[in-house]
Formats: structure tokens, C-alpha cells, sequence
């Protein structure tokens, strides 16, 4: 069909199926990706480029301040290096409905990107964080205060900015804005979507590190976050 390569989603699977957690199949694991890229490198995009067809493989960010067993880690990525042409790290979804809050704080991002290459923060990060793609959150999170809520895409966020017209406010730590709401049933809302300072925040921060970007996803934020990219 033309493409430049294939992206894998595989590590959250087999973290919930416990395959992280032996050795032995982590190890299959690990080799099964590298064989996956070396096969891909084998072939060449005869439609365009003529360039070898590339793998970028999806991680999932540390939640907590040290790697767990299931957590991708740089003993992971020194493994896949030479066979993965990008890692496609996912600094989004830090919050839920749980446990409301920002999408992506930045401490975590920059916590995050260091745990899986094996930094501590006063260090410099390694020619490795050029591999990795730094997850961009184009869609948001409406949270019900009383409990529950899900994400919320572009134009059903300009539909609550519309209908009732609450404060746009910025939280310094996490570099996000956000929103409190009651809606028609008494219930009072937070919200956390995306604008056009903590894309960019973002961006300077993963021009900083030397990172790529990866984006969740185009079509769910506002048409003007095109004019960041």
C-alpha cells in the first residue's frame, strides 16, 4: 500500500497477560520485535523512496518514580536498538477518572523519557532519546466531579466552551489548561484539553531533549494546532 513501515503495539498486551514477568518470555518477546525489524529493514519501499521499510515500536510511560518488572526500561531499548527505527512513547493518559487531573503533567513526561533511558535528572540524556517519539495528547479529559467522566475531542470542547462559558485556566506545575463547569443536572465538571501553550511547551521541551513527536491524535484536536507544527 505504499507505507513507510508498521507501527507495533504490543507491550501493554503482554504486561496484562503476565508474559513481562518471566524472563524466559520476555526474552521471545524482545526477539520476536528485533526479528519483526530486521525483516522489515530487509525490504525496500519499492513504491517511493526505495528506503528500507521501518519499524517504530509503541512504549508505554513509567507511572511510578522507579521501573516496575513491566515496565519497557533501556535494558529494553539498548536490546532493540539496532532493529526498532523509533519508539513511540505514550506521555499521556497520566489521570483518569479515578483520579482526576492533568493528561500529561510535564515532571511526568520528563520523569518518564529519563526512567526508560536510564538518566538521573542532572544528567545529559543519551543519543537513544533521538529515537523516541514524545506522546502528544490532542484530545482531552471531561471529568465528572462526583465520579466518572472520559475523553473529550475538539468540537465537543468548543460545544461546553460554547454552552456554558467557563474560565480558561492555566496550572503552572503540570503546564496544562483547564476548565470548571456545572452542567444542566447540577453536576460540576473539570476539564483538561489542550492549547496552544502546553502544545508548545511540549514542543520546546522535546526540542530540548533531543526527542522526536508522536501525536494521539490529528484528527482530535482544534484545526489552529496545526499552526504549532
Amino acid at each position: 500500500m505504499g507505507y513507510d513501515g508498521i507501527v507495533l503495539e504490543s507491550w501493554s498486551r503482554w504486561a496484562a497477560y503476565g508474559i513481562l514477568n518471566d524472563p524466559d518470555l520476555r526474552n521471545s518477546a524482545l526477539q520476536f520485535i528485533k526479528q519483526l525489524g530486521n525483516a522489515l529493514h530487509s525490504e525496500l519501499d519499492s513504491w517511493r523512496s526505495k528506503q528500507p521499510l521501518q519499524l517504530v515500536y509503541v512504549i508505554g510511560p513509567p507511572h511510578s518514580e522507579k521501573l516496575e518488572n513491566q515496565d519497557f526500561g533501556p535494558e529494553d531499548m539498548q536490546s532493540l536498538s539496532g532493529a526498532v527505527d523509533g519508539f513511540s512513547l505514550m506521555t499521556y493518559d497520566y489521570s483518569s477518572p479515578h483520579s482526576p487531573g492533568p493528561n500529561a503533567p510535564m515532571n511526568w513526561i520528563r520523569s518518564a523519557l529519563r526512567l526508560v533511558l536510564g538518566t538521573k535528572d542532572n544528567s545529559l540524556l543519551p543519543l537513544e532519546a533521538g529515537k523516541i517519539f514524545l506522546g502528544i495528547n490532542f484530545y482531552g479529559y471531561d471529568y465528572s466531579l462526583s465520579g466518572g467522566g472520559g475523553a473529550i475531542t475538539g468540537n465537543d470542547y468548543l460545544s461546553v466552551l460554547s454552552k456554558y462559558k467557563p474560565l480558561v485556566q492555566w496550572e503552572e506545575i503540570s503546564a496544562e489548561h483547564f476548565i470548571l463547569y456545572t452542567d444542566n443536572n447540577q453536576n460540576k465538571h473539570a476539564v483538561f484539553y489542550p492549547s496552544l501553550k502546553s502544545i508548545s511547551t511540549r514542543l520546546e521541551a522535546a526540542g530540548s531533549l533531543g526527542t522526536g513527536i508522536s501525536i494521539w491524535e490529528i484528527g482530535q484536536g482544534l484545526d489552529y494546532f496545526f499552526d504549532l507544527l
